[in-house]
């Protein structure tokens, strides 16, 4: 597995290109923006998993993470000295699948590493067509449909509404939502950014989002789709 690193700092990126081939990855090292642009124009087919500094000297690993998320659908995780829970929800929104702040230890960067990549092997053994009432999800294009017209969601909103595809009729716990869909980044999200993702989800999905009927409250429990 081919894994992207981009870091200005060439003592942080040294030190993580070696730990991750001495866990038998194969690396792609860039230091900054302009040459990552380049390497992502020729190689992007041929990587598993992009991993982006946010602060770069000629860019950002947000922008990074816009190129590589409209042409592919593999995992980006950010690093950032940026300790700020408004960056990290615009990070996770724009479609990044992790983030983690520096300093960190390697051993916690791989094990998110892994953590990202077995999510995303499950995604793809699911079925590529889901349908709940008359919400249509297409996994293989991560695209999803009302009454046949595309409805755009952001990456966090498509991940819950797939975990809530992937469990219907399970009732399903703030907490367990929170821990699938953030995983062992969960200290970064709160009820608070819960309670808005699904407030979004049942405008853009539910008919009367007031009444919702395709994500039901469960009072005291949590939240359900299907019987």
């Amino acid at each position: 597995m081919k894994i992207m690193l981009v870091e200005d700092d060439r003592t942080i990126a040294s030190g993580l290109e070696y730990s991750l081939q001495q866990d038998h990855f194969e690396t792609v090292l860039c230091y900054d923006a302009t040459t990552a642009k380049a390497v992502l124009s020729e190689q992007l087919s041929e990587l598993t998993l992009c991993i982006f500094d946010l602060s770069l000297p000629d860019g950002s690993g947000y922008e990074l993470c816009k190129l590589v998320k409209a042409q592919s659908d593999i995992p980006v995780i950010f690093l950032t000295a940026i300790d700020d829970e408004v960056n990290v929800v615009m990070g996770l929104d724009m479609g990044a699948d992790d983030y983690i702040t520096k300093p960190f230890r390697i051993r916690e960067l791989l094990s998110r590493i892994k953590s990202v990549l077995r999510r995303y092997n499950k995604q793809a053994q699911t079925q590529s067509n889901i349908e709940l009432e008359n919400i249509r999800i297409n996994t293989l294009e991560g695209k999803v449909y009302k009454n046949s017209d595309e409805v755009l969601l952001t990456a966090l909103e498509y991940r819950l509404l797939l975990i809530f595809a992937n469990h219907v009729g399970q009732v399903l716990s703030r907490n367990q939502l929170l821990e699938r869909i953030w995983d062992v980044a969960g200290e970064f999200v709160n009820d608070n950014t819960l309670s808005v993702y699904i407030k979004r989800l049942r405008e853009k999905l539910e008919d009367n989002p007031q009444e919702p009927t395709l994500i039901k409250t469960v009072r005291g429990l949590g939240y359900k789709v299907g019987d």
